[in-house]
């Protein structure tokens, strides 16, 4: 895999972000995606765990607003995303990726872990890649199945964490955008 499948991803997460398509991405769009992944677990903003991910995705959005310059509550264009990716968690490697995506991962873990035991089982995954992101049960499963490194079948967020930067920076062939 190579940069440009880094590039590719990053593009289809802006892309799946601008629901409306306007080419733009704001406070809104990340709001939208917090409130999709939420009831996709039948949670609430007013719960907890809730509240978690939509406060991890606004933080989430103001670091890259504030990075592509159209300040904390701005809009950016692809561009400006990609150049606040880049200056955030590309030209800072792993430690940039875990600053900048680490709590919105965490946040999302713990929503899924459904029966709180403090791991993600291929079911509570099958949820977040199913009804918030879109994949099916399928190709949900073969990312499972990949992502468990130590074949536990149970996830923890460390390997979420890692997951999630290696699709990033295009050395994971798994589907983790529908």
């Amino acid at each position: 895999m190579t940069s440009v499948v880094s590039h590719e991803n990053d593009v289809r997460r802006f892309e799946k972000w601008d629901a409306d398509g306007d080419g733009f991405i704001g406070r809104g769009d990340y709001e939208a995606e917090a409130r999709r992944i939420v009831a996709a677990f039948g949670e609430t903003l007013n719960s907890g765990r809730g509240r978690a991910v939509m406060e991890a995705l606004v933080v989430l959005h103001r670091r890259q607003a504030e990075a592509a310059g159209v300040g904390p509550g701005g809009a950016m264009t692809l561009e400006q995303y990609l150049a606040a990716n880049q200056r955030l968690m590309f030209d800072r490697g792993d430690e940039g990726f875990d600053d900048l995506l680490r709590p919105t991962i965490s946040a999302i873990a713990d929503l899924c872990d459904t029966d709180r035991d403090g791991l993600v089982d291929k079911v509570e995954l099958r949820r977040w890649l199913g009804s918030a992101v879109g994949l099916s049960d399928a190709a949900s499963d073969a990312a499972f199945d990949r992502i468990d490194l130590d074949g536990d079948g149970v996830l923890t967020v460390d390997e979420l964490v890692i997951a999630v930067r290696e699709f990033h920076y295009g050395r994971l062939d798994i589907s983790l955008l529908g």
